[in-house]
């Protein structure tokens, strides 16, 4: 019998969750899972949570959200040997869709049965100082990034509603009028290796509509900003999109939901495991989806095989 605690957000997404204790009730097998339900009451509650209980020494505790609930719970879970299961119930859900978690709820419980723990990585954004020093570091699981997805982030947050209607519509209204910053990228790890396995080891000088750094493939709703990136091999994939991307909008916004997006002549992909972004001024940057202020100057690394996650068993 293991030890199973499910932290549900009641606020996040589009999704009612008002029976979802009963679900778990009737489809969690009983006699490998003794289980507990959890509600969040204010932000940084899921992690406050998620840390009690793997100092209990649960086997797993279980995000019910979206994105940012689970990046949450990941917060208190990293560097425990307590696991990381899955029930996405937020509008973009692009962790989830990463490790092929079930959308459907009842699906997800179900999934818990015959799930394995692996291990996985995640990344540290980091403002930097007027004295070069590190401050606060913030956690993603999936992305960060600057410009123009930042910005999306910030506007996506204040809208009325959810779900993918609301995105695209943010999505088109900004991208015709938005105006490219400058940026450099600096790698502390020695080099920068593309997918294709060139090497770029002076520093990155671009001027570009977005950055994404890339733990895992998406944003959210199928939609593949890094296409090729793996949560297990140690590094992020640095997704640039180029300054005149207006010109390729139809084709960029076809690669992007068909897994081909680093194919285009408007993108360059990069993979290190350490680097500084520098770019003009503070300003808007995301977390996982959730917009934050950030430094002019942001360290940004992944952190190997930091975080345990539930996953569809494979043999």
């Amino acid at each position: 019998m293991k030890n199973i605690a499910f932290i549900i957000n009641p606020i996040s997404g589009t999704q009612n969750k008002r029976k979802l204790p009963k679900y778990i009730d009737q489809l969690l097998d009983k006699e490998q899972w003794m289980a507990n339900v959890v509600y969040t009451e204010y932000a940084g509650h899921a992690t406050e949570l998620a840390h009690q209980f793997a100092v209990m020494g649960f086997d797993a505790v279980v995000a019910v959200g979206g994105d940012g609930t689970l990046n949450e719970v990941a917060r208190g879970l990293r560097g425990t040997k307590t696991a990381m299961g899955i029930i996405p119930m937020g509008s973009g859900n692009g962790f989830a869709r990463h490790l092929n978690i079930p959308l459907r709820a009842n699906n997800a419980i179900e999934m818990l049965n015959h799930s394995e723990p692996i291990s996985v990585d995640y990344g540290i954004a980091s403002s930097i100082d007027a004295e070069g020093q590190d401050g606060e570091e913030r956690m993603f699981i999936s992305t960060c990034g600057a410009g123009f997805d930042a910005l999306i982030a910030e506007h996506f947050d204040k809208a009325g509603s959810r779900g993918f209607k609301t995105y695209l519509e943010k999505v088109i209204k900004d991208f015709i009028t938005y105006e490219p910053k400058g940026y450099r990228i600096k790698a502390l790890d020695g080099q920068h290796t593309t997918i294709e396995g060139k090497t770029q080891e002076e520093d990155i000088d671009t001027k570009a509509f977005l950055i994404t750094f890339a733990n895992a493939s998406q944003w959210g709703y199928e939609a593949r900003i890094a296409p090729k990136a793996s949560i297990q091999d140690g590094k992020m994939d640095i997704c640039i999109m180029h300054s005149n991307a207006l010109l390729g909008a139809p084709g960029l916004a076809i690669r992007l939901f068909t897994k081909s997006l680093d194919q285009s002549m408007f993108m360059d992909t990069y993979r290190a495991k350490d680097i500084i972004l520098e770019r003009e001024e503070n300003g808007p940057f995301h977390i996982d989806g959730d917009p934050v202020e950030m430094s002019k100057d942001i360290h940004i690394r992944i952190v190997p095989d930091g975080l345990r996650v539930l996953v569809e068993k494979r043999f």
